[in-house]
């Protein structure tokens, strides 16, 4: 072997770059801390190409959820927490039937404000007892993890860096009242002009990034509101990080030592604006190839003739709703030719019609991706909006809650479907609506444009965010996308200091030049004073 590579010198250079390939080949230790939910859904893609491309992933997850569940891709450590599952459901289920509850606004605001009380107390108990789980604590410090992979919609995951003295890599779309850009010092007002105030809408806003006047109110009254609002999401969790880490410490500065943040959205669908060198967009990343389809969903498809199909989903989460909103949205449903497939377990309208098809699971994707499908009636989640786009589909939108109303209004807002308040709409309403979404060419043109330009990329999401992840376990972090900003004291980084500096300057300037001008003035006047007073010795 040392005879060949004295002789060839190439083979030489095959073999080093071989033998560096295989140490970028063999596997990390990533710790993954997820949210529940459709969070979880979401970041599950990126953790299974984790483990397929050899790194060893480690999850840790409470033994009462909804959908983290063990799997042979990744060891899952569970921890216990104080409450059952029939507890978890009946908490998560009750809001849902509060949502649909009609009354006063004072009244449904008290229903939500008691409901989401209650969903908290039980995501901040579930994080105590991952923190203060002995057994489980020691057992992440002695794994010698390289990164820590976390949803930061609850800090957990980057508390447990801190204290792991790990890397962090965020998956997310939003943060409530847009601490993601406060946290990463993306420019922002009032330092950055001009205002963002007037072209980027604040969250939970459902309004464009083209405002009119009294949009632009909203806007800033949310922006300046926002402060408030973090600290009440967020309070008890700084609380509880700082006794854990045993120093004071804020969201804030927890949020600010993420390495990169892997932002589930891009400029097709999300209103362009300032962004930092570590925030990192996927969106579309669960947008799958197509799939065939089961004899009995082709079946279905195939039988629509050339009406084709409607495909009807409320997300993973809600999966029946009160009776008479079913049957309102069955009446509407059957005053179009097409064959709707319908995702729902609830009790079955007494009205339903026969181009209805209810089902307990869909295959969405797949279902998306058929040529004979003509619209989509979504509730406005993430991952439903990006296989919308991804397959060029028109939407008609119903939001329920969170970010939905957002997600629904930049579709609406870009031509691609249309939104109906789902506690207001009557039958009429819904079958003028997706009769539009199906018939009127522009729906049809602005998705296929929207989809065009998603689909144009030199590598998929999915792929960008193995890399990113995979880069900071490499390099145990990213600090050379931190930027100087991070150490500026408030003052600071809105050059107050600056500003006063040269502000004493040119008063002290002018304040020397006044008194120059006046004692300029004054020696004038007297040797006036003096020649007169000698023209006038003489005279006499």
């Amino acid at each position: 072997m040392v005879l060949v590579l004295r002789c060839h010198p190439r083979v030489s250079m095959l073999l080093v770059l071989l033998l560096f390939l295989l140490s970028l080949a063999a596997g990390g230790k990533l710790l993954v801390v997820p949210v529940d939910g459709s969070h979880w859904l979401s970041m599950r893609e990126v953790v299974d190409s984790l483990s397929q491309k050899g790194h060893e992933i480690v999850v840790v997850a409470p033994e009462i959820n909804f959908y983290m569940k063990p799997t042979k891709n990744f060891i899952m450590r569970m921890y216990p927490v104080p409450f059952t599952q029939e507890e978890l459901d009946s908490h998560f289920f009750r809001n849902i039937e509060n949502f649909f509850k009609e009354g006063s606004f004072l009244e449904r605001f008290l229903r939500t404000y008691e409901g989401m009380k209650n969903m908290s107390a039980i995501l901040l108990s579930t994080c105590t007892h991952l923190l203060y789980n002995k057994e489980l604590v020691r057992y992440l410090e002695e794994s010698k993890f390289d990164a820590v992979f976390t949803d930061p919609i609850l800090p957990c995951g980057q508390i447990l860096a801190e204290h792991l003295s790990l890397p962090s890599v965020f998956y997310l779309q939003q943060l409530p009242c847009s601490l993601e850009f406060e946290a990463t010092q993306c420019p922002n007002p009032p330092s950055y002009c001009p205002s963002p105030f007037s072209y980027v809408p604040r969250t939970f806003t459902s309004i464009s990034d083209h405002m009119t006047f009294m949009e632009r109110v909203k806007n800033l009254l949310v922006g300046f509101s926002e402060h408030l609002l973090c600290y009440l999401f967020f309070v008890k969790y700084e609380n509880l990080a700082s006794e854990f880490l045993q120093r004071e410490v804020t969201v804030l500065e927890l949020f600010s030592q993420a390495s990169v943040w892997l932002m589930r959205y891009d400029f097709v669908f999300e209103y362009p604006r300032p962004i930092m060198p570590n925030m990192v967009y996927i969106g579309g990343i669960n947008c799958k190839q197509k799939q065939h389809l089961s004899k009995e969903f082709e079946a279905i498809v195939n039988a629509s003739g050339e009406h084709g199909i409607v495909v009807f989903s409320l997300g993973s989460m809600v999966s029946e709703i009160p009776m008479k909103k079913a049957e309102e949205i069955a009446k509407a449903l059957g005053s179009v030719p097409q064959t709707v497939l319908w995702r729902y377990t609830g009790p079955v309208p007494s009205n339903l019609p026969k181009n209805v098809k209810l089902r307990k699971w869909l295959p969405q994707n797949d279902l998306l991706a058929h040529p004979k499908t003509r619209a989509f009636i979504t509730h406005g989640g993430s991952h439903g909006v990006y296989e919308g786009i991804c397959n060029a589909v028109p939407m008609l939108l119903m939001p329920l809650f969170g970010d939905q109303m957002d997600n629904a209004k930049r579709v609406e807002s870009r031509g691609a479907g249309l939104t109906l308040n789902i506690l207001e709409m009557t039958s009429d309403d819904i079958s003028t609506a997706l009769k539009a979404v199906i018939n009127d060419k522009k729906y049809k043109e602005n998705i296929k444009r929207l989809s065009d330009l998603h689909l144009d990329r030199p590598i998929h999401p999915l792929d960008l965010a193995v890399h990113w992840v995979e880069f900071v376990m490499r390099h145990k972090g990213a600090p050379h996308l931190r930027p100087a900003a991070h150490d500026l004291n408030w003052i600071q980084y809105h050059s107050l200091d600056v500003i006063a500096f040269l502000l004493v300057v040119v008063l002290l300037s002018l304040f020397i030049s006044l008194k120059c001008c006046l004692c300029c003035c004054r020696r004038c006047c007297f040797k006036k004073g003096r020649t007169r007073k000698a023209t006038k010795s003489k005279s006499h």
